[in-house]
């Protein structure tokens, strides 16, 4: 920003500026330069929320974001504690910010990218020395509410499935309160008594929940599975893996929330010898439990194994039971023959709000997906050409892409027109047949002009780039910052000319 060149701005316009600009860098350019900017940013600017993110970039062996958090740490916050009330912050900086000063009217914390190493007692000065990790999650809470003693709400962002926080091993005798204030919650765990943990009395204000399971599989713990959940308004559920445990474990605990008004769920569910899940279904098992509930989104997928065909519900049937409960905004693919006796269906709600859709399968016919950044794909049946060229174009923000498919292609011919994915960043190929790689990493298939990040196996990777040398795919892996192969290798001397961002 250059300074000569809005010193002579009015007060109104400087302020529109400065309120359209990241309030990190905001403080960081223009505190000290002088006395006039430093008042308009301290007495007028809107505070109250920090964005508190960095990139990690270096200058003089030091990163550039420790220069930043000096000046931050030292001179911003100290003058404007008492006035921040939401606070986003990444592991970077969680060290520095959360030991500068108190801040006594933060009600809102987003930890983003979270690392159980980085949230640990020592970190937030506590004087208890035993160490935060997975097996001690409850400890977390404590130590986080520490620092926002008032907090009404508390997201956790993950980058990995290891920063998934786990319960199960704690005392689940212990009854005591974590958070009096606490009302929203999102989080990402590792199981379902994790999800039972949390639901058990230890947030007495607790009336929205979003949590993300790895896995759902039959309660092993001895916390109170009937009690009802009366002060639960929304309660929002997405399990990453498919699950044999949809009676066991999901209905009951939907069944306990009778005050629900806000329902949100993507599940797969595997169903053996039986039918895909329609609206009669969701009815009985727990939709006439909920009286008050006014929202509903899902994505559920049925996998079916050991099929018998004459028990498959069509796409006709499916879609008029949901009509018939009240649900007329959906959409279904559905396998209407079995193969092999196994079959999917994905139905879900329109306009499909989730920002990932998970368990895709050949099924697929096409839709609007706007919100969609995550897709996991997966079948037994090979995805063709003709089905990535739908997703292309329905899939408009997709940024993530997971393919497990084993088998080989069919179809060798492509559409004349090329295929492109203008957002797709990450590409995770690794449980795919390496047709797949061929599909996405040949520049006359396929084009990903903001491709940085690519898991896929070292065999794969060698076969289709002819060791680092085949100009067919090179275009598509010019951008690529990140490689994640299931072996190490030692890297070539072609490989560094073939992927010149790594």
């Amino acid at each position: 920003m250059d300074c000569t060149s809005i010193v002579h701005l009015p007060n109104e316009i400087l302020l529109y500026i400065f309120n359209k600009l990241n309030v990190i860098d905001v403080f960081y350019s223009l505190v000290g330069v002088n006395q006039r900017f430093e008042q308009l940013i301290f007495d007028f600017l809107d505070i109250d929320n920090i964005p508190c993110i960095f990139h990690q970039k270096y200058i003089n062996g030091k990163s550039q974001h420790d220069y930043i958090l000096d000046k931050i740490c030292l001179k911003i916050l100290p003058r404007i504690n008492t006035k921040i009330r939401k606070f986003t912050i990444d592991p970077y900086s969680l060290k520095r910010m959360v030991n500068a000063i108190d801040f006594p009217q933060l009600y809102s914390l987003s930890l983003l990218g979270y690392q159980i190493d980085t949230i640990s007692r020592e970190l937030l000065n506590l004087n208890i020395k035993k160490e935060i990790t997975r097996e001690n999650s409850p400890m977390i809470f404590e130590a986080v509410l520490f620092f926002g003693k008032h907090l009404t709400d508390l997201k956790f962002y993950q980058v990995s499935s290891e920063s998934n926080l786990t319960f199960f091993s704690w005392n689940n005798q212990n009854k005591e309160c974590l958070s009096s204030t606490l009302n929203n919650l999102s989080i990402y765990v590792s199981n379902f008594d994790d999800c039972l943990y949390l639901l058990d009395g230890h947030f007495q204000s607790l009336s929205k929940l979003a949590i993300r399971i790895e896995m759902i599989t039959r309660s092993l713990s001895n916390i109170n599975k009937k009690e009802k959940l009366i002060k639960l308004k929304s309660f929002s559920l997405i399990c990453k893996r498919c699950t044999c445990s949809y009676e066991s474990s999901i209905v009951p605990l939907f069944r306990r929330m009778s005050n629900l008004e806000e329902l949100s769920l993507q599940i797969s569910v595997r169903r053996l010898r039986s039918t895909y899940i329609d609206g009669y279904q969701l009815y009985n098992d727990f939709l006439k439990y909920l009286t008050k509930l006014n929202k509903f989104n899902f994505n559920i997928h049925s996998y079916i194994t050991s099929g018998i065909e004459n028990n498959i519900l069509s796409n006709n049937d499916i879609r008029n039971s949901f009509i018939n409960i009240g649900y007329k905004s959906i959409d279904i693919c559905a396998d209407e023959k079995l193969t092999d006796y196994i079959g999917n269906c994905n139905v879900y709600s329109l306009p499909y709000l989730f920002h990932e859709f998970l368990f895709m399968s050949n099924c697929f016919q096409g839709g609007k997906f706007n919100n969609v950044t995550r897709l996991f794909m997966v079948d037994r049946i090979p995805f063709e050409n003709k089905l990535f060229k739908i997703i292309s174009q329905d899939f408009t923000n997709l940024k993530t892409l997971i393919i497990h498919n084993l088998e080989s292609q069919k179809s060798q011919e492509c559409s004349s027109t090329l295929i492109t994915f203008n957002n797709l960043i990450t590409l995770n190929i690794i449980d795919a047949h390496s047709d797949y790689a061929i599909q996405f990493l040949t520049e006359n298939i396929t084009y990903l002009p903001f491709l940085e990040k690519l898991i896929i196996t070292y065999d794969t990777l060698a076969h289709i780039t002819d060791y680092f040398a085949n100009d067919e795919t090179r275009r598509n892996c010019t951008k690529i910052k990140y490689l994640r192969t299931d072996i190490s290798f030692v890297r070539p001397k072609s490989f560094n000319s073939y992927f010149p961002s790594i």
